[in-house]
């Protein structure tokens, strides 16, 4: 009998290759299963919702209706695992994005990866079609926002709903493509420059969103469903359990 995951760990290199490779042996009877840097932007929407989303709601949405989390377990602890890094994280009162509690997305540097091949191993890839760096994490990030709209309306109050606006906006503009002259390299250190300092600026004002659009919904609690109170019939009315007698003779004795 296998021992109870620890969800306190965080995940290492290894984890993040066997999550890589749990997608890939999915992708094999359904190529619409995404990179686990879509599933990592996903995650992170999920930790952020306003309301707790439940796994037997996300899981179809994400991965398929035909993922069944019982057959991949190990991936679905690591999951989890991950979900509770996220989550201590965006919780932490971290106030640089180099304290090393802070949020670090799982972002790959596909365009610097392959820039990193000699030519002749290259092939016909064109790095310029290539997502651009964190590109993937936001759409990930975005998908489950637009997945549960009513989750995520903006809120009466009207600095709520700006705050919730920008934070949205800053995570929105990097789902498009790089803007900047790249100038590093994510993939190494002296690898071809392929990501842009405006582009990691805007990485950077995408993890902050994710700060303040955690605390925004924790602040707020769930949506709570406005109740209407059924009118009252008048006096001489009919009553409306179907009596035939007025109300002020029959329910409305009290």
């Amino acid at each position: 009998m296998k021992p109870s995951p620890d969800f306190t760990q965080p995940l290492g290199p290894e984890d993040y290759d066997a999550q890589d490779a749990e997608l890939d042996a999915l992708r094999e009877h359904d190529d619409e299963i995404p990179q686990w840097e879509f599933c990592e932007g996903f995650l992170a929407a999920l930790v952020c919702c306003r309301r707790p989303i439940a796994s037997d709601e996300y899981w179809p949405v994400l991965l398929g209706e035909s993922f069944k989390p019982a057959a991949h377990m190990e991936f679905v602890w690591r999951w989890h695992r991950r979900w509770a890094e996220v989550a201590a994280s965006l919780d932490a009162p971290v106030e640089s994005l180099d304290d090393e509690r802070t949020y670090q997305p799982e972002a790959l540097d596909t365009r610097g990866a392959v820039l990193a091949l000699p030519e002749a191993e290259r092939g016909d890839t064109d790095p310029a079609a290539l997502p651009a760096y964190a590109q993937v994490w936001a759409l990930g990030f975005m998908y489950a926002v637009e997945t549960w709209p009513d989750d995520w309306a903006p809120p009466r109050d009207a600095d709520a709903a700006q705050m919730l606006d920008h934070a949205l906006a800053d995570i929105v503009a990097l789902t498009e493509d790089e803007r900047g002259a790249p100038s590093v390299s994510m993939f190494s250190e002296d690898g071809p420059p392929s990501v842009s300092e405006q582009r990691l600026d805007e990485l950077g004002a995408a993890i902050w969103a994710s700060y303040d659009l955690r605390q925004l919904w924790k602040s707020l609690g769930p949506r709570t469903e406005s109740t209407r109170k059924a009118p009252v019939p008048g006096r001489n009315d009919p009553c409306p359990c179907g009596s035939g007698r007025k109300y002020k003779k029959c329910h409305g004795i009290a």
